[in-house]
């Protein structure tokens, strides 16, 4: 069944998108919205997943927890892809906390469907592997990142990546909340944050981080942000030109644009 101007909210999700209307029509019926709050967790560690959620305008975290209960962020998701990804590499849990680090809309799919699609070998299954590719550099640079690079450098990747799923240069976020988040204390990011507004890259206050000179946040990070950006850069191309992808135009254009309008951002994995 071709796309209609109805699923313009899910077709967000670039994944989704990319799927050819065969596929779609089969999972379309399943999806359910859901809207949640920043720092709602969706799943905690070592528990059965039973749902997969492709977000359209939140953004997920995924945190390693220690056994002292501390957390550090391993990758974020948002509209590139989903969260649940070892439901279809032969785990029914998650070693890792699931946790909406942005308020926003995500799309919630059975296990079972995902599994079932996932399991016929077309273009699901294919994005799936190189979605999980990518976000596999994500988690491994991560822990490079957190163990070899200072806390400025660490707080400038993750604005970026931020501001790549947002689409916007300012973003919510306590420095409290940013330092369980990045696994330092409160009191390096509130010195990293000062470093980046003494040099003009960003302006902060309470909740609230504006990046205003991105290229010279990204001139400041390391390394880090350009190795995963490349190889996000690579999935979104595969997306963009998948010969499998019905083309957007398919959605009218002005039901499309009304979906697109910020949405409250909220989410759940």
């Amino acid at each position: 069944m071709p796309r209609t101007a109805a699923d313009g909210f899910a077709l967000q999700n670039k994944l989704l998108a990319a799927l050819p209307d065969s596929e779609w029509s089969r999972l379309r019926r399943y999806l359910l919205p859901l809207d949640a709050p920043a720092g709602k967790t969706l799943c905690e560690p070592n528990s059965r997943l039973e749902y997969a959620y492709f977000p359209t305008s939140a953004i997920i975290s995924l945190l390693h927890v220690a056994a002292d209960g501390a957390s550090t962020e391993v990758a974020m998701i948002g509209n590139e892809g989903l969260a649940g990804v070892t439901l279809v590499m032969g785990g029914g849990t998650t070693t890792n906390r699931v946790m909406v680090q942005s308020k926003g809309q995500v799309y919630r799919l059975r296990s079972a469907v995902l599994r079932e699609e996932f399991g016929r070998g077309g273009a699901l299954q294919s994005l799936l592997l190189r979605f999980t590719n990518a976000l596999l550099t994500q988690i491994s640079q991560a822990a490079v990142c957190n163990r070899r690079h200072s806390i400025d450098q660490q707080l400038c990747r993750w604005l970026l990546f931020s501001m790549d799923r947002l689409e916007s240069d300012e973003l919510t976020m306590t420095h409290e909340v940013l330092a369980n988040t990045l696994g330092v204390r409160r009191e390096g990011i509130t010195e990293a944050a000062r470093k980046l507004h003494n040099v003009g890259l960003i302006n902060y206050r309470r909740g609230r981080i504006t990046v205003i000179d991105r290229v010279g946040v990204e001139a400041y990070c390391c390394e880090c942000y350009s190795v995963v950006r490349g190889e996000y850069d690579r999935l979104r191309g595969t997306y963009a030109y998948s010969p499998h992808r019905a083309p957007l135009a398919a959605v009218e254009r002005g039901a499309l644009a009304n979906g697109m309008r910020r949405i409250d951002r909220s989410l759940a994995i």
